[in-house]
C-alpha cells in the first residue's frame, strides 16, 4: 500500500511448527503450536504518535481476540519503546518520535526489532518479527541570513564561499543541488569534497556598481533528491562597498554673481556647490581657487569644505571691473571637477570730476572777436556710466562761454566784445 510519501510493503512467512509433548501416566497430551513469522514495514521518520504502522492480527493471521487474552506485549531491547500494540484492533502504532539519524546514523539497513509475547495462561512466545524503518525525510540546517560585504570595485571572476546546507539524511535523500535565485550579477557554482560534502560559492559574473545597486537580495536554496523532494533555504544580503570611482560634479559650468566696490571685508559673494555620487570618504570634497593670481587671491577666499566665497580685500571697480574666478572640487581620492566664477564688481560713485587746463591764451586783447578761444580744459571722472558723466559751468556768463568739442574736453570761448576801459 503506498500513501502520500509512505511506503509500506509486508512480506509475510508463516511458519506453523508444531511441537509435541507427551505426558504420561494417564496424563493428556497437549500441543502447543509455535507461529513464527517475519514482517517488514517502510514508514517515514518524524511521524505523530498513534501513526498506523501496519496491522499485526491481519498480516500474521492471528485472531484479535487471541491478542486480546493473551495480553499480547512488545519486547525490545531498547530503553524507548518507538511503538505500540493496540491488542483491542490488532495494529501497530507510532508510540515515540522516530529520529533515523538519532537510530541509525548513516549506516544501512536502518530497521529496529521487537518481539511479541502471548500468554495465555502458560507463556507462548509468538517468534520474532523484525521490523525495519525506511526512513524518509529531508531537513536542512542552515544560517537564516549570508551576510556578504564586497567592494564595487571587485572584478568579474571573484569569488564568495558560501558554505553547506547540513542534511542529516543519507545516500539520495541528502543534500543533492543548490540553486540561487536569478541574478545579473553571481552565477552560483558547487563543489564536493573527497568525503561527499558538498558546498558552494558564488562567482561574480558582471561588475558592481554602489550608486545604481547598493544591496542585493538573493536567496540560496538547497534540494534534495527524496521524494517528495525537500529544501532549504537561506537569504544572502550583500552589502556593496563604495569604491572612489565617481569624480565630483558641479552643478554650473559658470556661477555669476556681482558686488559692490564698497563691499567690506567677509561680505558673501555666492556658494560653488559640487556632487559626487561615491559615499563615505570618497564623497567628500574640499573647494578651491585654481589657477588663481595675486590679484584675486587679495581679494577673495573660499570655505573648503563649503564652497562659500567671500570678500577678504579692498575691491575697486576703476582698477578691477570683473573678476573671473577658477574654483575646483576635489575628493579624497584626488579626482576633480573645475568650474568658474565671473563677478562683477559694481561701481560706486566714489570719485570726484578732475579739471585739466590743457591750455591757456593770456592775455586777451580788447579787440578780439566773439568766439576767440580762450583755453581748452578736460575734465575726468573714472567713475562709470551715470557716475562718471559730468556737465561743465562758468560763473562768468556775460562775456564767455563753455563749449563741448571732443569726448571729455571743453573750450573756453569769447562770447562778447570787450571794452578794458569799461
Amino acid at each position: 500500500m503506498e500513501g502520500g510519501f509512505i511506503i509500506f510493503n509486508i512480506m509475510r512467512w508463516q511458519l506453523f511448527c508444531r511441537m509435541h509433548w507427551q505426558l504420561r501416566s494417564c496424563f493428556i497430551a497437549c500441543l502447543i503450536q509455535t507461529v513464527c513469522g517475519q514482517i517488514r514495514y517502510s514508514i517515514p521518520e518524524e511521524l505523530k504518535k498513534g501513526y498506523f504502522v501496519g496491522n499485526i492480527a491481519q498480516d500474521l493471521g492471528l485472531n484479535v481476540g487471541r491478542l486480546r487474552s493473551g495480553r499480547a506485549r512488545i519486547v525490545t531491547g531498547d530503553s524507548i519503546q518507538y511503538t505500540e500494540l493496540k491488542t483491542d484492533k490488532g495494529v501497530l502504532v507510532v508510540s515515540e518520535r522516530i529520529d533515523r539519524e538519532q537510530l541509525c546514523g548513516d549506516f544501512t539497513p536502518r530497521s529496529f526489532t521487537f518481539e511479541i509475547i502471548l500468554k495465555n495462561p502458560i507463556e507462548l512466545t509468538v517468534s520474532l518479527w523484525t521490523f525495519w524503518m525506511s526512513m524518509i525525510t529531508h531537513r536542512f540546517k542552515k544560517k537564516q541570513e549570508i551576510k556578504l560585504k564586497i567592494s564595487e570595485s571587485a572584478a568579474p571572476g571573484a569569488r564568495f564561499v558560501l558554505g553547506s546546507a547540513e542534511d542529516p539524511d543519507v545516500g539520495i535523500n541528502a543534500l543533492q543541488n543548490d540553486i540561487l535565485t536569478p541574478n545579473d550579477n553571481f552565477i552560483l557554482k558547487q563543489h564536493t569534497r573527497p568525503d561527499g560534502l558538498k558546498w558552494a560559492e558564488m562567482v561574480l559574473q558582471k561588475p558592481l556598481d554602489r550608486e545604481q545597486e547598493p544591496r542585493i537580495s538573493l536567496t540560496l536554496t538547497a534540494v534534495d533528491g527524496g521524494n517528495p523532494q525537500r529544501s532549504g533555504s537561506v537569504n544572502i544580503e550583500v552589502t556593496i562597498l563604495d569604491a572612489n570611482d565617481n569624480a565630483p560634479v558641479f552643478n554650473q559650468s559658470v556661477y555669476r554673481a556681482t558686488v559692490m566696490e564698497n563691499a567690506s571685508i567677509g561680505t558673501y559673494i555666492t556658494t560653488v556647490n559640487a556632487s559626487d555620487s561615491d559615499s563615505g570618504s570618497n564623497g567628500l570634497i574640499t573647494y578651491s581657487f585654481s589657477n588663481m593670481n595675486g590679484k584675486v587671491a587679495d581679494v577673495f577666499s573660499v570655505v573648503e569644505n563649503t564652497g562659500i566665497i567671500y570678500v577678504v580685500g579692498q575691491l575697486d571697480h576703476e582698477k578691477t571691473k570683473k573678476y573671473d574666478v577658477g574654483v575646483e572640487a576635489k575628493d579624497q581620492g584626488g579626482l576633480a571637477d573645475s568650474s568658474k566664477v565671473i563677478d562683477e564688481v559694481v561701481d560706486v560713485n566714489d570719485n570726484a570730476p578732475v579739471i585739466n587746463v590743457m591750455s591757456f591764451s593770456y592775455p586777451v586783447t580788447e579787440d578780439a572777436p566773439v568766439g576767440t578761444t580762450i583755453a581748452v580744459i578736460n575734465v575726468k571722472d573714472i567713475d562709470s556710466e551715470l557716475n562718471g558723466q559730468v556737465t561743465c559751468n562758468i560763473n562768468h556768463k556775460r562775456q564767455f562761454k563753455i563749449m563741448s568739442s571732443l569726448t571729455n574736453y571743453y573750450t573756453l570761448v569769447t562770447d562778447s566784445a570787450f571794452d578794458r576801459e569799461i
